[in-house]
């Protein structure tokens, strides 16, 4: 049965052995995505910007048919500010407004001036002038990207919208009404912050909105402005990028060849205690030179508290220590995460993390004092695979 004990002992070792012996390289590799329609999310502060434009327009009146087109044309301003929340889709507010002109029956914003043009139904029509203004948010939807894909150069982009607005005029009659919009927005690049618009918008609003009730159910506008925009910085869309991870692939097959025969020999080993179960241990040696592994704890940030977890798992590692010669000496070393805290902070908790180990091998689990060395780093650089919670840790191993 010795022979067996003593085949157990030096398969532990074995382990222990080919974990010190090889080392996987790992190569982190960020490549960007060549995908032309998947981009990285800006922040919310990002990809604003805004505008102004003028024009001409022209409304819908109930009387206005009777005129020349060319007479029903007013001037239009408007200014506006937005975002795009994708290179496809965002949104803006803004006012528009001026005036509007056309001709009444009623009299109502009349000029007192007759329209010199055919008479309505036995009616003399009046020319009308009024001002107003017209509040709007509109959602754009940018079809050159959302179809052609992002790209940062592209000279001209267009982009329908549709939105609801509130129309107001505060000459006698009053009216303010609820809108409907639609429109299409054109740019073309100037710079990268600059842009050329081109945006044409009809508006729809209550037959009553100019004073007048006639025979359409609603009324509205149609207007063309010429414009300039500006972006804010950041205004551009950041490509996406993915992460590789490239291992030592001639590493791996040597472990998976080792872990494939230590799999094979504890096979063996199973076999040949099956075999023995019937036989009385009558002396059983630990062989003085088997180690305890290497074992590393994790605290929680800014804790030096051992958990449960930790503490079943230091129970283990004790009988180990216990079980091996008296002459071998274990450091307990404590680290802290270099990039949170000050160094006097990480300095303190990398010796109180080391301490709280200590004390639980010896007070909790009787290890020998003498078998212990404290030590403490302090705030240390990420030490395991990047990761900051590995290095709010402590490492036992023997000297």
């Amino acid at each position: 049965m010795k022979p067996l004990i003593t085949a157990l002992l030096l398969t532990a070792g074995s382990v222990q052995v080919y974990g010190q012996t090889e080392t996987v390289r790992m190569d982190t590799i960020k490549t960007v995505d060549q995908d032309k329609y998947r981009v990285t999310t800006n922040h919310f502060w990002d990809n604003w910007f805004i505008g102004a434009g003028a024009g001409v327009q022209h409304y819908f009146g109930d009387h206005n048919k009777q005129m020349k087109f060319s007479e029903t044309l007013s001037p239009n301003f408007s200014a506006y500010f937005g975002k795009w929340f994708t290179p496809g889709i965002g949104a803006r507010v803004g006012a528009s407004g001026f005036k509007i002109v056309g001709v009444t029956q009623n009299g109502a914003h009349s000029t007192g001036e007759r329209y010199d043009g055919k008479p309505w139904d036995g009616y003399w029509l009046y020319n009308k002038e009024f001002n107003y203004f017209h509040l709007n948010g509109d959602v754009l939807f940018n079809l050159t990207n959302i179809f052609g894909g992002y790209r940062p150069d592209r000279f001209y982009e267009i982009s329908p919208y549709a939105g609801l607005g509130w129309m107001v005029t505060n000459d006698e009659p009053k009216a303010k009404e609820v809108s409907a919009n639609l429109g299409i927005y054109n740019t073309f690049r100037l710079t990268n912050a600059l842009q050329l618009t081109l945006d044409v918008r009809g508006s729809l609003v209550n037959d009553r909105f100019d004073g007048e009730l006639g025979g359409r159910k609603n009324e509205g506008s149609l207007a063309a402005q010429i414009g300039l925009v500006y972006k804010f910085p950041k205004r551009d869309w950041d490509k996406s990028t993915e992460t590789v991870i490239r291992y030592d692939q001639q590493v791996l097959d040597r472990l998976r060849d080792q872990v494939n025969k230590l799999a094979a020999d504890n096979d063996a080993l199973r076999r040949q205690l099956a075999e023995s179960k019937n036989e009385v241990i009558t002396d059983v040696k630990v062989h003085d030179r088997v180690l305890a592994a290497p074992i590393l704890m994790t605290f929680p940030i800014n804790k030096s508290t051992v958990s449960n977890e930790a503490r079943t798992n230091l129970g283990f590692f004790a009988k180990v220590i216990k079980a091996g010669s008296p002459e071998v000496v274990y450091k307990v070393t404590g680290y802290a995460d270099k990039g949170t805290g000050s160094p006097q902070t990480n300095e303190r908790l990398s010796r109180e993390r080391a301490q709280a180990i200590y004390n639980v091998l010896t007070r909790e689990f009787d290890v020998n004092p003498n078998q212990l060395k404290v030590d403490y780093k302090g705030g240390v650089d990420n030490m395991f695979y990047d990761d900051p919670r590995l290095s709010r840790a402590v490492i036992t191993i023997a000297e």
